[in-house]
């Protein structure tokens, strides 16, 4: 099993250097970096570890132009400011090896403190019970599943939710329990509280039907 590891980024010359060197050196695994038109160092730093694939800016339009370099079995979409667990290639290849046509790892945020423990528990126990990934959690998927459902939908946020769904059409997520590691970032920058509002409610939001194009601007 050959497997692909796609990167989008823009603007994450912080985070890029780290993640790419936590791969792993596999001559089985390709990666490539998906650029939305950074204005820092973030394409230099990444050729010296990967492909890298200049296209739009848009997280779904760029995970889908390196899907479309990729040369894999198998598809993992992982976030810059994501760390994998160190038997990540070894566990997915197991779960395909027993069936799996895609799923996804738990998560952890890097934040310490009791609320980013609940927080991740309450994650991981909703994508579990609805097979329903976030891209915090790196989902993977056959390249001929991905394939036929023809890739992330072009929405501009979502776009993980939306594979989710017709996805778990064809098979229930493949849930992997070791998880990865996510910036908690986002949460200290807008408040633990209030970042949890916005995400409940953009996704209840996207369920009841509104546009994609107007959740992002809720969530920017």
């Amino acid at each position: 099993m050959k497997l692909s590891i796609i990167i989008p980024v823009l603007n994450e010359a912080d985070a890029i250097a780290r993640c790419l060197q936590s791969l792993p050196d596999d001559d089985a695994v390709e990666v490539i970096v998906a650029d939305g038109g950074s204005g820092d160092a973030t394409v230099s730093i990444a050729q010296a570890h990967a492909r890298v694939v200049m296209c739009d800016k848009g997280r779904s339009k760029q995970m889908n132009a390196g899907a479309q370099l990729a040369s894999g079995d198998v598809l993992l979409f992982l976030h810059a400011d994501t760390t994998l667990p160190a038997d990540a290639v070894e566990r997915i290849r197991q779960c395909i090896a027993a069936g799996a046509g895609w799923g996804r790892f738990d998560v952890r945020l890097s934040g310490k403190g009791l609320a980013f423990r609940i927080i991740e528990r309450m994650m991981n126990w909703r994508s579990c019970l609805t097979s329903v990934a976030t891209g915090d959690q790196a989902i993977f998927a056959k390249r001929e599943w991905f394939d036929q459902v023809k890739g992330f939908p072009d929405i501009p946020l979502m776009e993980d939710i939306a594979l989710s769904k017709m996805l778990r059409r064809k098979q229930r997520a493949a849930c992997i329990r070791q998880p990865v590691v996510t910036s908690s970032r986002r949460w200290r920058q807008n408040g633990v509280l209030r970042t949890v509002w916005l995400m409940w409610k953009l996704r209840l939001l996207y369920f009841l039907g509104a546009p994609a194009q107007q959740l992002e601007k809720m969530y920017r």
